[in-house]
């Protein structure tokens, strides 16, 4: 029905992740029970993960660290998959976690999202993305 020469535009997963629209976290989440590719978004690496030594500066003493934070997304994206209904493509995620912004140190919760789907070659890959997101 259509071929090549009907395509107007691509935009692959590894164009997207070579252009840090999306970060792949497959490594980790391999290790966390993931079965297939994770990445997410750069927005939600941004609300959910990001943690840098300023941001530990300007709040000391909360434990909070990348490597941590991006566990806390993994377990909690892992959880959410297993209790998914059989046959559905998306699935929403609840977070807690420390606003990097300042203001409050205590957690708050936070809503995202992850999507099921076919990547560059045909396979599973999971992205987890934040509100409004698609």
């Amino acid at each position: 029905m259509f071929d090549e020469s009907d395509l107007i535009y691509r935009y692959t997963r590894a164009q997207a992740i070579g252009d840090g629209v999306l970060v792949d976290v497959s490594v980790p989440a391999r290790e966390r029970g993931f079965t297939v590719s994770v990445c997410l978004t750069a927005r939600a690496w941004s609300e959910l993960v990001a943690w840098d030594a300023q941001d530990s500066a300007r709040m000391p003493g909360l434990g909070q660290s990348e490597d941590g934070r991006l566990h806390d997304v993994l377990v909690c994206a892992h959880l959410a998959a297993k209790g998914a209904d059989e046959g559905t493509d998306r699935v929403d995620l609840e977070v807690w976690r420390v606003d990097r912004r300042g203001g409050k140190s205590a957690p708050q919760k936070m809503r995202a999202w992850m999507h099921i789907g076919p990547g560059d070659k045909g396979e599973p890959v999971l992205t987890i993305l934040m509100p409004g997101e698609d």
